[in-house]
């Protein structure tokens, strides 16, 4: 593999990692006891938002392109 691909992959991972969490947090409605959340739900989403993330870095990661520079 080669080491564009490992800085791709890694920058990638953390953007979705990062997309997951802001998801997650934003479905939290304030008010709710952490019992009373549906957190299968809120799993699901999060991951689907860390898919989506995975396919958009596809286009680009500004983060990689400009060390490349």
């Amino acid at each position: 593999m080669s080491d564009k691909t490992k800085k791709w992959i890694k920058a990638a991972a953390v953007r979705a990692v990062k997309t997951m969490a802001q998801t997650a947090v934003s479905l939290i409605t304030v008010g709710n006891l952490i019992t009373e959340l549906d957190w299968v739900s809120i799993i699901g989403i999060s991951a689907t938002a860390g898919v989506v993330s995975m396919l958009t870095s596809v286009a680009g990661l500004p983060e990689v392109e400009s060390e490349e520079e």
